[in-house]
């Protein structure tokens, strides 16, 4: 008698049945991902106040190289604030990809209109650091729909008038940009500051960014 197994079924107009055994294990890893991406805003929102600045799409339009790279501010100051969580995917076949089948999960978020004081922004380069510095003087750093995909936040926060547990397509405080994939946990607010900002991220957009006294060198420590 010949086992079920060996034969392949059919479908009603006779064609062979896809074999769900053959999918790609790596199809497994991003549902895994795409699934952790719902859970990501709940963490968020138990540390909501330790939160920045973000992209309203599932992650950055661009492949990311995969290379993490610091931010830090002394003070960040923003109207029109909205987060969700998100993807972003590095190139086909980045060596940076590792075992995480090219994909980084990441808080993302925006800032309609932003101002940062004594930005720095460094990225290892492997023995050495590329380090950019900007509004150090009287002049502060400035941008239009601000966009940062992160991995790590701290800092010392305040929000006006928040809302927590919006479905993120539905956000509308920080604009177009500022809304995220349907059904994802989200939050918004009217204003935000941040004090002794840090974050660890992977891309950063902007429609204008203003660096006034803009620095740019190599340097043994990053920020």
């Amino acid at each position: 008698m010949t086992s079920s197994a060996e034969h392949t079924p059919e479908r009603p107009d006779g064609a062979a049945a896809p074999d769900a055994s053959a999918a790609p294990a790596r199809r497994g890893r991003v549902r895994a991902r795409r699934a952790a991406v719902m859970a990501v805003p709940a963490t968020l929102a138990a540390a909501s106040l330790a939160v920045l600045t973000a992209q309203g799409a599932l992650g950055v339009q661009f492949a990311i190289s995969g290379m993490p790279f610091t931010v830090t501010a002394t003070e960040l100051n923003g109207t029109g604030f909205a987060q969700f969580g998100g993807l972003d995917e590095m190139a086909e076949g980045s060596p940076n990809a590792g075992d995480t089948g090219g994909q980084v999960l990441v808080v993302t978020s925006v800032i309609k209109n932003a101002t940062l004081s004594k930005l720095c922004q460094s990225v290892d380069l492997g023995g050495t650091n590329l380090v950019i510095r900007a509004g150090e003087g009287a002049q502060k750093v400035s941008a239009s729909d601000l966009t940062t995909d992160s991995t790590e936040l701290t800092g010392d926060a305040a929000f006006n008038n928040i809302e927590i547990g919006n479905d993120a397509s539905t956000l509308n405080k920080a604009g177009p940009k500022g809304r995220g994939p349907k059904g994802v946990f989200s939050q918004q607010s009217d204003t935000v500051h941040i004090a002794n900002l840090r974050q660890t991220n992977y891309a950063t957009t902007a429609g204008v960014f203003k660096l006034p006294g803009l620095k740019l060198g190599f340097s043994g420590s990053g920020c």
